[in-house]
């Protein structure tokens, strides 16, 4: 931008106070694509959003010598989670032990009437669910990818103007709240040029906005984190549990889950979400018996996508996490998804930038969309019609936690879960839970007189 005042940050990007008596759209054209840079001079990528989408990208990135930006508006947010990871993200993602506030290895699914199935009983010795708080996995994640060369940045994305010709940068602005404290920071307004922008920015995605990436269905999860008494804790040590029923949500579940020192208690729904208060009471009543009495530490919020976009990437801008819609139904699983989402983009940048080394299109990034599609699009798909097919009526529910009683299915949900794999690889097994499933579904439905409501112990 001619004529404006420039400070640099690092290598060749600029952070700049805004002028605005001079267009954006004036931001110099640096290089075309597939054109190696001059020497000195690095790929430079903004991720917008540090969560573990985006700290992820931007630790895959740095490491390999690209020249990274990781700008999150709030570092110490604590995003409305349940906050479950699988065993398999602690290797891959080469997590400290300690970041796993509780090692679950019971999981209770209870039914619109209360009937208790125990999952768990095939998991091996060394084998559970690990529940984490996002403020802190995002923190650790993030403060990696600045130790590994990112510079970090806490700010508020405002927009982007998007490059008019081949190779010419985008021009992100930004409130740069560094040096600020308190609720009332208002920020200094700054731009900065990059080459590629990856959008980790959550649902509400100002990226997606941007980049015209077109809208989706979200849930509204909503959550309470409560502290509750030393006994009742106790039971919750290794547990989490998952109920269930029209009471506390008309197309998910609702959850318990352990934290550190308190529990999540929360629900969420996509098709009535002006109810949320409702059902967010009906997990309180059902789950009663367990958590009365509890204080109520903070309350939560946010869009959880449904599906991913219409579209994910636009010239050298690309999607990936929330942002992208890679959250899975039935499960409501994200963290993981995310985290790989961010990394396998960024390998994809910088295999194709030959480490940062030659401007990338969106031939490139599109590379990185057949990849992640072909690896996880069979699993969106299957829970997807498994969400369809079991959360539709309290018949089909009851169905649902009868069928988790079958060690099969115990067997081949948690090793899919736990290892990302596919599993099911027994013909004769998946042939008897299919006619399980339906003779279950045939008797529900057509019960005539429900079960009995039960009573939690």
């Amino acid at each position: 931008m001619r004529g404006a005042r420039r400070s640099q940050l690092v290598g060749g990007a600029k952070a700049v106070k805004l002028n605005r008596s001079k267009s954006l759209a004036e931001a110099k054209v640096v290089v075309c694509a597939g054109v190696t840079f001059p020497e000195g001079r690095k790929l430079r990528v903004a991720v917008v959003g540090g969560g573990p989408a985006g700290a992820s990208a931007a630790d895959a990135l740095a490491q390999q010598g690209v020249e990274t930006f990781l700008i999150e508006r709030k570092l110490d947010n604590c995003k409305p989670c349940g906050g479950a990871i699988p065993l398999c993200m602690i290797d891959e993602f080469d997590l400290p032990k300690d970041i796993v506030d509780r090692q679950v290895r019971k999981m209770t699914m209870i039914s619109p009437t209360n009937k208790e199935v125990q999952i768990g009983q095939t998991l091996k010795d060394d084998e559970f669910i690990g529940m984490v708080r996002r403020e802190v996995l995002d923190d650790f994640l993030r403060q990696r990818a600045k130790s590994n060369g990112a510079t970090l940045i806490n700010g508020l994305f405002m927009g982007m103007t998007l490059p008019q010709n081949k190779g010419q940068s985008y021009v992100l602005t930004y409130n740069d709240y560094e040096g600020e404290d308190g609720n009332a920071r208002k920020g200094t307004k700054k731009t900065l040029e990059v080459d590629v922008v990856i959008g980790a920015d959550g649902a509400n995605s100002r990226v997606a906005k941007d980049i015209e990436a077109g809208d989706y269905e979200y849930a509204i999860a909503f959550q309470e984190r409560m502290r509750i008494s030393e006994d009742k804790m106790d039971y919750y040590k290794d547990r989490a549990e998952m109920y269930v029923g029209e009471d506390v949500s008309p197309d998910f579940y609702a959850w318990v889950f352990p934290k550190c020192d308190h529990v999540a208690v929360g629900t969420g729904t996509v098709i009535d979400k002006k109810g949320i208060q409702r059902y967010q009471q009906g997990i309180r009543d059902r789950a009663k018996p367990r958590i009365e009495g509890g204080d109520i530490i903070r309350v939560e919020a946010h869009p959880i996508p449904e599906h991913p976009r219409p579209w994910r990437v636009k010239d050298r801008a690309i999607l990936v996490g929330d942002a992208a819609g890679y959250v899975t139904k039935c499960s409501g699983e994200g963290i993981y998804f995310a985290a790989k989402s961010g990394r396998m983009c960024a390998e994809t940048i910088v295999k194709n930038s030959r480490q940062g080394a030659r401007m990338i299109d969106e031939a490139d990034l599109m590379e990185h969309l057949r990849e992640w599609d072909g690896k996880y699009g069979p699993t969106y798909l299957v829970l997807d019609l498994l969400q369809k097919i079991f959360y539709t009526s309290d018949a089909a529910r009851e169905s649902f936690v009868e069928l988790c009683e079958e060690e099969y299915v115990q067997k081949v949900t948690f090793d899919s879960y736990l290892y990302k794999t596919v599993q099911g690889n027994d013909p004769v097994g998946d042939l008897k839970l299919g006619w399980k499933t339906l003779s279950s579904l045939y008797k529900y439905k057509n019960q005539k007189t429900p079960d009995p409501m039960r009573t939690l112990a």
